[in-house]
């Protein structure tokens, strides 16, 4: 492992030097990604320049005990050899960590999914709750969110709703949501009080660029319609609607939201993309696929991730057993303490794995 971050180090001194080169920036492409791999390295590097300063020490100390020492200044070098010890220790711990693979998609915006599942209006329900859950955490870390397509009901419930996050890393943070939703909860409209089990189905998607995927507009069915649903101006008065259709892989993806039947094609085409790019990536990483699915989920979408039940004010994520008792903070955005705990599992089955 020391061989591999002295090599990491000497390329971070290059590019250190480099994107300060005038002929560097004065090539844009070349700049932006020395800049993106020196800001890549830097933990990585950080934490290496750590431990190797933390076993200087030891040496240095290890030294200085073989040539014998007055017992109060050999009690000071044995402490500082330890408190270096730990550090190192902690230090190679945390560079196993930040040496793993990376995940192509984790720095990417993502699409988001969700369509009611078992429940009927009550899973349209729970659908909005979700939509709204995750609008406040990406809120939270200021990252932009854009609604794609969303499919409404009378009673402010979505059958399906598409949005795209726009952030830094929001493929990471995001990515573990997929799956099945279940809620445990008495609905508005159940006059004996009895509790009903529904539930939502969410995708995550990293967001493709046109440049990272050839999609043939030959392979492409698009029809227009009048866009559909409960109110809204444009509803049912002009041809704005989209329905892209890829006829190799028979993904169709249709798109209402806009007035204008160009912006509607331009986030169809946005979500068809990532689609295709999905598919693709699943018949590519079969292996990798299956290796997911004995860590933290698969990001199967039949899969059952997570339960929120309201009786108990209690939210359980199934993949890393883990409860939590603050249902109303949960639903208002605050998914750090569980996305934290399953990235935890993700990078321990993955040492595990490495081992």
């Amino acid at each position: 492992m020391l061989d591999k971050l002295e090599a990491l180090n000497e390329r971070f001194e290059f590019l250190d030097k480099s994107i300060s080169d005038p002929d560097v920036i004065a090539d844009m492409d070349k700049w932006r990604k020395y800049c993106k791999e020196h800001a890549d390295l830097s933990p990585i590097i950080e934490k290496y320049r750590e431990l190797k300063s933390a076993l200087q020490t030891i040496e240095d100390d290890k030294e200085m005990l073989s040539e014998g020492q007055d017992r109060d200044f050999e009690e000071m070098i044995r402490a500082e050899m330890a408190e270096a010890q730990n550090t190192a220790a902690k230090a190679k711990d945390e560079l196993k960590i930040l040496l793993l693979p990376k995940d192509p998609n984790d720095e990417k915006n993502v699409i988001i999914e969700i369509r009611g599942g078992t429940g009927g209006e009550e899973a349209a329900l729970f659908a909005a709750d979700l939509m709204r859950m995750y609008s406040m955490y990406a809120e939270s870390r200021r990252w932009k969110i854009d609604i794609l397509n969303s499919n409404a009901t009378d009673i402010g419930g979505y059958k399906e709703i598409s949005f795209s996050v726009e952030g830094r890393g929001a493929y990471s943070r995001f990515k573990f949501e997929s799956g099945v939703h279940r809620v445990q909860r008495v609905p508005e409209t159940e006059s004996q009080g009895r509790i009903h089990t529904s539930a939502v189905t969410v995708a995550v998607l990293p967001e493709v660029e046109e440049l990272e995927i050839d999609i043939n507009p030959n392979d492409l069915r698009i029809d227009v319609f009048r866009a559909g649903g409960p109110g809204g101006q444009c509803v049912n008065t002009t041809d704005s609607a989209v329905r892209i259709t890829h006829l190799p892989t028979g993904i169709v993806v249709s798109c209402q939201d806009e007035k204008s039947q160009l912006k509607n094609k331009e986030k169809a085409m946005k979500i068809l993309r990532s689609r295709v790019y999905e598919r693709a990536e699943a018949e590519r990483s079969k292996e990798i696929a299956d290796a997911r699915k004995s860590q933290v989920g698969s990001g199967d979408r039949s899969e059952r991730i997570r339960t929120y039940n309201f009786p108990q004010s209690r939210v359980t994520d199934h993949r890393v057993n883990l409860t939590l008792y603050k249902l109303e903070q949960v639903l208002n955005g605050s998914l750090d303490e569980i996305i934290d705990a399953l990235i935890t599992a993700d990078q321990a089955a993955k040492l595990a794995g490495e081992e």
